[in-house]
């Protein structure tokens, strides 16, 4: 499962203080750093300290710290005796250790040094944040991105130290890929921004993007009132979806319920009845039958409503918000930042969501647009269309009134 790849015999041969890894989908970046960092610590001569570091702990979770803990129980590395589970740290017989912590934890950013550093995703954190722990990291700092725009490192490292090494990984660096992975990243050579970016690993910017503007925040706030359950199905290919939509204030914040494949009815309806709340649930009205077996569960529990163009006008409500997504909504992050439109062969954006990051979206869709009350802010443009009418009305309004004063006058 986690075999010696171009992508990591390339990661093993970097030398430079700082080695940064760009590349597109599937290029094994992540897993290629771990299996470095992981012979690096087993082989320390003299005990070492490598922190591991994303945007936030439940990104690392469900990222990169999952990936660590898979190789070391693949090769039957992993001893549970020296996991810390709770400060998230992992002792080697070496005597060196792997830690992970997120990037919005201020003390420990600030906190103290290390030897090795590796910022997962690293175009997710601020520059400042790699500054404070590059400062305090004695030897060397990997640090991986897919390029979807430009960031820090190009404006300010590459090109401005001469402590840097710089490769583009793509997925065919990662002979470990599964065949109906590479065939599904090939069948999207055609758009030619998607391609750009995680089929060739090539600096982009990626034009199509459905949603923009959410803000990601600590939690739900205790006076924000939860108003719906959003549910899209899945079972084998698939994750079921399950997403709380809260209103707060005038926007709307997503929180992530349930992310995961092979979930049975009886297990979705559990997961709603555990969170002891009273609140509607929209599913996906293509599942029936899924809907009624939870029905008989005693969850509240209806269907979305479909019709024609019923997904663009969807997103269109959804879009006017102002929405925010909880940091511990990994997998919302995830698809909010690569939801796109589909592109035809000469390049054309499509009113047609691009399939595999659309799960938590259509979760957020069905509640959003079950939500009583909730009205589109007006643009620029029918704003001052309203006052226009408006003024208008006043004239009119003003010069019947003469009419019936002059009527009254002559008589």
């Amino acid at each position: 499962m986690f075999t010696i790849t171009t992508a990591t015999k390339k990661t093993a041969a970097l030398n430079k203080r700082i080695r940064a890894l760009q590349g597109g989908t599937s290029a094994s970046k992540t897993i290629s750093i771990l299996q470095v960092l992981i012979h690096r610590s087993q082989t320390d001569n003299i005990p070492k300290i490598t922190s591991i570091v994303s945007e936030s702990l439940p990104h690392l979770r469900k990222g990169a710290m999952r990936d660590f803990l898979a190789i070391m129980q693949a090769h039957d590395y992993f001893d549970d005796n020296r996991w810390n589970k709770t400060d998230s740290i992992y002792t080697f017989e070496s005597g060196s250790i792997i830690e992970f912590f997120g990037a919005d934890q201020p003390a420990k950013v600030r906190g103290p040094r290390r030897d090795r550093l590796y910022m997962n995703e690293c175009n997710n954190m601020a520059f400042e944040t790699f500054e404070q722990l590059e400062v305090r990291t004695r030897d060397e700092i990997y640090l991986d991105w897919n390029p979807t725009n430009e960031f820090w490192f190009y404006t300010d490292v590459l090109g401005k130290r001469d402590d840097v090494d710089h490769i583009i990984l793509t997925y065919k660096d990662n002979e470990a890929l599964e065949e109906s992975i590479v065939k599904s990243i090939e069948q999207r050579r055609s758009r030619k921004d998607w391609w750009q970016v995680f089929g060739l690993g090539l600096l982009g910017e990626l034009e199509g993007k459905i949603y923009r503007d959410w803000a990601i925040i600590e939690e739900v706030p205790h006076d924000a009132k939860l108003e719906r359950l959003g549910i899209d199905f899945g079972y084998t290919n698939d994750p079921t979806a399950i997403v709380a939509i809260y209103r707060h204030g005038d926007g709307l914040i997503f929180d992530e319920v349930l992310f995961q494949k092979g979930m049975q009815n009886s297990q979705i309806a559990a997961v709603i009845q555990n969170l002891e709340l009273n609140v509607l649930c929209v599913a996906d009205s293509a599942e029936p039958k899924s809907i009624d077996d939870i029905a008989g569960y005693g969850i509240a529990i209806i269907p979305c409503t479909k019709g024609r163009d019923s997904i663009v006008r969807g997103i269109d409500l959804v879009q006017d918000q102002r929405c925010s997504i909880t940091k511990r909504s990994v997998n919302i992050i995830k698809e909010y930042r690569n939801y796109m439109w589909q592109v035809d062969k000469d390049g054309k954006v499509l009113n047609v969501p691009e399939s595999g990051y659309d799960h938590s979206m259509d979760a957020i869709r069905y509640g959003v647009e079950s939500m009583p009350k909730l009205v589109r802010p007006l643009t620029q443009e029918q704003r001052a269309t309203k006052v226009f009418l408006a003024a208008m009305k006043r004239k009119k309004e003003g010069v019947r009134g003469m009419k019936v004063r002059a009527r009254r006058f002559v008589r």
